[in-house]
Order: structure tokens, then C-alpha cells, then sequence
């Protein structure tokens, strides 16, 4: 377990602000009010350290079709949809919720070629809105796979109010490569070929790197 990068400045903010209340507290109020101002900033800090951790995992998968889950969450949506911006027809959409007690660092599903990076600037509706997928802030992210191009979207909620991607187009990758963060609370959703086999289902938690989401068959 190891403490995500993006996570530095917020853990310093935090360190300062506790060691301020804590002295300040120490200094004019009553022992007993102290102490309880203690237990929260330690309270804070554990927040702010629960958040941000980074944990060492296996790669899930042994077939090459496999698309692993690109977050850690909840499985909220699958269904067959109409995707407009790149593929622009009909696609299987599997999208995953996570809560800010989730990790929220993303790994690549599929090794493979990058061909699509794009950020989209946006709103910040509630992540399980229906329209969060098009019209809040957002990435798209298209990665050649083995059997075909997956394409999966960071999406911001209305706590999320930070998105960061670590791949751009013409990047190679290899499956389960960590590729972004998204900061308290948010979605992606993935888009898959028709005939994808899904391997999750609705309600289930799944687990960034590790779950298999999907099998996609060689054409």
C-alpha cells in the first residue's frame, strides 16, 4: 500500500491545518475541548490518508479478450446504448460508481495503442445522473485492445471536482498500467463491442485492476 502522488498537496494542506487547530486548541480552550478537537483532526488526517492510498495488486484476467475493470466501485448501468462521440453506434455501457471511500486511481482495462485522449470540460451533476455521461466534466479515453477498441470515460460527480489522466494518443500500454485519478467521488463508464460477454452485474463491487468486466471474443 502506497500513498498516491496526487494526494501530496492535499496531505500537506491537511498536516498544516490540523497542527494549527490542534495548537490553537491546546493553547485557549478547555483540556476536554482539546482533546475532542484532537480526535478530529486525527479523524481528518485518516480521511484524507484513506483516500488517497494506492494499493499493490495483481493484474486480473487470463484471456486476451478480457477487459479488466478500469476503477474500483459499484456496478450501476449495464445496458446497450448509443455512443456519439466516437464510435457513434450502438455499444454495450457498463459504468461503475465510486464512493469516497473507494480507491480512486484507474488502470487501463486493455493493453493496447492509445487513439483517443480528450478532456471535456463540463457541469457537475450527481455521478448516477443520467445525463453526468455527457454533460459533466469528463474525459474519453479509446485503447486498442487485442480484440478491438474499448473506450471508457472519467466522469466527474458533485463532490469530483479534479480530474487527471496520465496517457495521451499514440501512447502504448500494457493492461492494468495505473492511467489516472479522479478526486472525491465520481464514475467511469466503459463501452464495449455488442457482442462483449459481461462478466459483472448490476450491484456487484468490483475491483480496478483485479475484476474482469468483460470478455470481448477474437473476430
Amino acid at each position: 500500500m502506497t500513498f498516491h502522488r496526487e494526494g501530496v498537496a492535499t496531505l500537506l494542506v491537511v498536516l498544516a491545518f490540523d497542527a494549527v487547530v490542534v495548537s490553537l486548541a491546546h493553547a485557549f480552550l478547555p483540556l476536554w475541548a482539546a482533546v475532542v478537537l484532537d480526535a478530529g483532526a486525527l479523524v481528518l488526517l485518516a480521511l484524507v490518508l484513506n483516500f488517497f492510498r494506492l494499493p499493490q495488486r495483481q493484474i486480473g484476467g487470463e484471456d486476451p479478450g478480457d477487459v479488466l475493470c478500469p476503477s474500483d466501485g459499484k456496478v450501476v448501468v449495464i445496458e446497450e446504448v448509443e455512443e456519439p462521440e466516437y464510435f457513434q453506434d450502438r455499444r454495450l455501457q457498463v459504468s461503475i460508481f465510486m464512493s469516497p471511500l473507494n480507491v480512486h486511481a484507474q488502470w487501463a482495462p486493455v493493453a493496447g495503442e492509445v487513439l483517443e485522449s480528450r478532456y471535456h470540460p463540463g457541469k457537475y451533476l450527481v455521478a448516477w445522473h443520467p445525463k453526468s455521461s455527457t454533460e459533466n466534466e469528463r474525459t474519453t479515453h479509446v485503447i486498442e485492445g487485442p480484440h478491438g477498441p474499448v473506450l471508457f470515460r472519467q466522469i466527474a460527480g458533485a463532490v469530483a471536482r479534479r480530474i487527471c489522466w496520465y496517457m495521451k494518443p499514440g501512447q502504448t500500454l500494457q493492461q492494468g498500467d495505473e492511467v489516472g485519478f479522479i478526486k472525491f467521488g465520481s464514475r467511469i463508464d466503459v463501452y464495449l463491442p455488442l457482442d462483449a460477454e459481461v462478466q459483472v452485474e448490476l450491484n456487484q463491487l468490483v475491483t480496478g485492476r483485479e475484476t474482469v468486466l468483460a470478455r470481448i471474443p477474437k473476430g
